[in-house]
């Protein structure tokens, strides 16, 4: 690896000895300051010809969110054949002209200068030298201490190899631990920003559920990973996750996805302002919704005792109308069985028609005194 990444060990070390050689007018030449201040510059001049991979990285973002719901069509609808929905998906991105590891470009493009760090690092704490760091500045970084402890200096370090780089074992611990909580709660804060803010929550999709993932899981690997890394290392990485926090940040505040919390705060923000000009029906829907929320008038609440009283009054009520059309239908019914039986005494039968015909008048009187209301009578039977 080091004969592939030699040119970048000289890349590194040349800025860093270039950066050193400004700020040892300010701070000394020998001073913490002056090396810890040139890996900073050297993080933000990296961060800085980064940018156009970050603004690539924002528009893949955003695609990948806004054609989350046709990729799980996609899944549901091939799920029992893999290639056909790799097909399909690769069909999809090259529609839509979105790349996923674009994301991704931003990390993988400052990897290899993360490397080279380490490796540069490394050497000055076996003493080495390495690309134009030579003997004097090999000497001058091995002095230079930030906060106590060498640039070069890791905790899993031994006390005697600390103590040969002229610090404490203490003094070393402590630091690197404070540098690795704020390394991993800033990034675990960049995520979270990205999650709560920059996010469409109307539409749940997987792609969510792997960011959320990725919020835990990312800060997790910062602390295991932190505690194998140089001081010096921790100040890189420190610096490149405050670049990023507020970089997004701003991109945030800005340019927010449509739908997101950030994108209706930032119409409140421009409405506010007067630079946000809305269409003049959507205003009069929104001022006549209002007027009739504040024209409505809630039913008031009844005591207990009154609605008791209103119910018995009902009971009471239905009571006596029953009752009353009752016997009227029981009256009618009487006045019915006699007409029909005056009628039947008219009529010339024979006995046995005539048992017959009292018999069903029984019947017909008996089921008529069961309705309610007058019923009319049937004609006599005609010989």
């Amino acid at each position: 690896m080091d004969t592939i990444l030699k040119p970048l060990y000289y890349a590194v070390s040349w800025i860093i000895v270039q950066f050193h050689s400004f700020y040892s007018l300010i701070f000394g030449k020998d001073s913490g300051a002056a090396w810890g201040l040139s890996i900073v510059s050297l993080v933000v001049l990296i961060r800085i010809c980064l940018i156009p991979l970050f603004v690539k990285q924002i528009k893949s973002t955003r695609n990948m969110q806004a054609l989350q719901p046709k990729m799980k069509a996609i899944q549901e609808r091939y799920k029992s054949d893999k290639q056909r929905q790799s097909e399909e998906m690769m069909k999809l991105y090259k529609e839509t002209g979105t790349n996923p590891l674009s994301s991704c470009l931003p990390i993988l493009a400052q990897s290899p200068f993360f490397i080279s760090l380490y490796q540069v690092l490394s050497h000055i704490a076996q003493n080495k030298t390495v690309g134009v760091i030579d003997l004097p500045l090999l000497e001058s970084a091995q002095k230079a201490h930030i906060f106590g402890a060498p640039l070069a200096a890791k905790f899993m370090d031994s006390a005697e190899k600390i103590e040969s780089l002229g610090a404490s074992l203490v003094d070393v611990r402590v630091v690197t631990i404070i540098m690795i909580i704020l390394m991993s709660a800033s990034q675990f804060y960049t995520q979270r920003q990205l999650m709560t803010k920059n996010v469409d929550l109307t539409v749940k999709t997987p792609f969510m559920q792997q960011q959320k993932m990725l919020m835990y899981v990312f800060p997790i690997m910062f602390a295991v990973f932190g505690i194998n890394f140089p001081v010096g290392v921790l100040v890189y990485w420190l610096t490149t996750n405050v670049w990023t926090m507020g970089q997004q940040m701003f991109v945030i505040r800005r340019n927010p996805t449509p739908g997101s919390k950030a994108f209706t705060e930032r119409q409140e923000r421009l409405r506010a302002a007067g630079k946000l000009v809305e269409d003049p029906a959507v205003v009069e829907a929104k001022k006549a919704v209002e007027e009739a929320r504040q024209n409505r008038q809630q039913p008031k609440r009844q005591p207990k005792s009154k609605r008791q009283a209103t119910t018995g009054t009902g009971a009471a009520g239905g009571g006596t109308q029953s009752r009353t059309r009752a016997g009227s239908g029981g009256a009618a019914s009487g006045a019915d069985a006699s007409k029909k039986q005056s009628l039947e005494k008219q009529s010339p039968e024979k006995p046995d028609s005539k048992a017959k015909g009292s018999s069903a008048s029984g019947t017909r009187t008996t089921k008529s005194g069961q309705r309610k209301g007058q019923q009319r009578p049937k004609h006599p039977t005609k010989k």
